[in-house]
């Protein structure tokens, strides 16, 4: 007989091939049997509940340190927990210092491992100013780069004009790391930007209207291209439209090794959801047309889209009140609505396994520890109860700031329980559990 320290009973499994109502066996951290008799310490009857593998959310904005008003680890991580996720990877920007070289890493590691109740890995910048550290930073164990093709919003993260792009593919490939790049084209914002403030215009429509999806398809074209020439492996974030996702498959096809990351607030609201909400809707790219968000969630559900991850970007509220649109923060905050949105938006969830999960752990080299529910496996946990639906409600948010696009939504689920390595992360009963994060390292270079 088997002894374990916890054992999920008889919920509806989401196994990597199948879904079967099943017991999920943990000891030590790990899923120690699946389907077998054991003695554990800790019983949970999931009877008509559905258990699926913890998401990766591989984009997330923390802020920490330097810029912890804006959110920080302590509530990032934790209002990331009660949205499903086991696992972040944080992104080098908009913390301050930026995560661009070895000490800046070492600032960002710290405060991680004194909050956060999820597991993290870090990603490192490329930037014109620190071409020089990325044998570095690699060296530290960031999981990928990400680089800015338009200007990032912070004046402490430069963008990468193209030659700065092809000279961080080309180390990225050398040192054997993904890129992941926002792929906007500076040139044709720049161009409508100025010509909106110089008549004047200071609406929502007009932000909508001055990153057109021309802007994203230019620059997805532009890195597909620089990452064929360099051999880089390219994760193209938050991708808002179809055509961008055609452009992706069209590289593919040419032998280029890129991916794509689409968001769940590009499946959930349209442009006049943005003109409703206001500044709580407001993100780069921006949320499109209806027939544009339509047509993104046809094709996350034909499996054209790799990864969603939740781009969540928090910031003060100060920085959401203002009369001209394009002066307010870029950012949604949507980490606590990650896997209750996609049931929302219609996903079933060996879907949301796949995208959130298994695919995240297979394109950034978690396979084989995470991203599956699999004897061996990090005991990264997610029970789902499909008879509760959950209102949304601002007093509810666990962010620093209570600031959401999804307030006032209803999901037709509710997270009952998260388990980081077996231990407790969160829960609808108890909230936040013993849980606590670590540090999951790229592959150092020598």
């Amino acid at each position: 007989m088997i002894e374990a320290d916890l054992i999920i009973r008889d919920a509806t499994v989401c196994l990597p091939d199948r879904m079967e109502v099943t017991s999920v066996a943990v000891a030590d951290g790990k899923i120690c049997a699946i389907g077998a008799e054991v003695l554990a310490r800790e019983e949970i009857n999931a009877s008509g509940q559905l258990l699926l593998p913890g998401a990766i959310d591989a984009h997330v904005h923390y802020n920490e340190p330097g810029r912890a008003d804006w959110e920080g680890w302590a509530t990032g991580s934790l209002a990331s927990a009660a949205g499903g996720a086991t696992c972040v990877f944080e992104m080098p920007l908009n913390a301050h210092p930026p995560t661009l070289d070895a000490e800046s890493f070492a600032l960002k590691r710290a405060a991680a491992e004194a909050s956060s109740v999820v597991d993290f890995a870090l990603w490192g910048g490329i930037t014109p100013a620190n071409l020089d550290k990325l044998g570095e930073l690699a060296r530290c164990g960031v999981i990928g780069f990400k680089a800015f093709m338009s200007s990032s919003g912070t004046p402490d993260f430069q963008r990468s004009e193209p030659k700065t792009l092809h000279a961080g593919m080309r180390q990225a490939a050398q040192l054997g790391l993904p890129v992941a790049v926002h792929a906007e084209n500076e040139a044709i914002i720049a161009s409508l930007v100025a010509e909106a403030k110089a008549a004047g215009k200071t609406s929502a429509r007009d932000y909508l209207a001055s990153r057109p999806i021309e802007a994203e398809v230019a620059a997805i074209r532009e890195a597909c291209a620089i990452a064929g020439e360099t051999g880089c492996r390219l994760h193209i974030v938050h991708v808002s439209c179809g055509e961008g996702i055609d452009v992706i498959h069209e590289a593919r096809k040419r032998g280029v090794d890129v991916t794509a990351e689409t968001c769940p607030h590009y499946l959930t609201f349209n442009d006049d959801d943005v003109l409703k909400l206001g500044a709580s809707a407001k993100c780069a790219p921006p949320v499109r047309a209806e027939a544009v968000r339509a047509d993104m969630l046809a094709r996350v559900a034909r499996g054209e889209v790799d990864t969603l991850g939740t781009d969540h970007s928090p910031c003060p509220p100060s920085m959401k009140q203002s009369d001209d649109f394009f002066a307010v923060w870029g950012g949604i905050m949507g980490a606590q609505q990650f896997v209750g949105s996609l049931f929302a938006a219609g996903l079933d969830g060996p879907t949301i396994a796949k995208l959130t999960a298994r695919n995240v752990a297979r394109r950034f080299g978690l396979e084989g520890r995470k991203g599956a529910i699999a004897a061996g496996h990090d005991a990264d946990l997610l029970l789902v109860d499909q008879r509760k639906s959950r209102l949304v409600t601002e007093d509810e948010l666990l962010t620093r700031h209570r600031i959401s696009p999804y307030a006032g939504k209803t999901f037709p689920v509710s997270v009952s329980y998260v388990w980081v390595r077996g231990q407790s992360a969160w829960s609808v009963e108890a909230g936040r559990g013993p849980a606590r994060g670590s540090l999951f390292a790229g592959p150092a270079v020598l």
